[in-house]
């Protein structure tokens, strides 16, 4: 499996974001994607997971475009996790958006069984955050984008995910993009690093 982006364009109004992207990346494949602060470097992300549409260029999984209904198989998890979760829903809703959670995951992640019966607004940054990589690795994942996935954490709960992300995605032959502007990071972790560069 291969997620591809070919020539994408992108822009707000007349300021131009991102310019003739290329990228690719394979099922099981851990890649960096490195560049400093309002490089373009989220938008890029909810473009490969089909929540921005390019204005030119294409986005492709094995040369076909990527599902507009049913599970996304590009999954992206966001650097503000309050963001990104209903906070009307209680934390066992909220994980079985993406179907039976797996139980092992849920371990391997730190998260408490007590956990599951509160609410988004009773939980700090780093347990919310564990809650939403859980729910964006269903068993149908098969690209995962970590926009600045642990930058607001503290270092152990940053080295704790990161350790059950790439191990999960060992596992299930996960191709990973771990988007960031800790240059170290990416280098620690990836086969590969692009630095991202815009035209702006």
């Amino acid at each position: 499996m291969r997620l591809e982006a070919k020539n994408v364009s992108f822009h707000y109004g007349k300021e131009k974001i991102i310019e003739n992207v290329d990228f690719s990346l394979e099922q099981g494949e851990i890649v960096g994607l490195a560049g400093p602060s309002g490089c373009g470097k989220t938008t890029f992300c909810k473009i490969l997971a089909g929540y921005e549409n390019p204005h030119s260029g294409t986005i492709t999984i094995n040369g076909l475009s990527i599902p507009k209904k049913g599970y996304n198989p590009v999954q992206l998890i966001h650097q503000h996790p309050e963001k990104v979760v209903n906070p009307r829903w209680k934390m066992s809703k909220i994980l079985s958006e993406a179907g039976v959670p797996d139980t092992e995951l849920l371990e391997s992640l730190g998260i408490k069984d007590e956990w599951l019966t509160r609410w988004p607004n009773e939980l700090s940054g780093g347990e919310l955050q564990r809650f939403c990589v859980a729910r964006a690795l269903g068993v149908n994942t098969q690209f995962l984008l970590a926009d600045e996935m642990t930058t607001m954490l503290d270092a152990i709960t940053q080295a704790q995910i990161w350790h059950a992300v790439l191990e999960i995605a060992k596992r299930r032959n996960i191709g990973v993009l771990v988007v960031s502007h800790e240059r170290k990071l990416v280098e620690k972790l990836c086969s590969r690093v692009i630095q991202f560069n815009t035209n702006k």
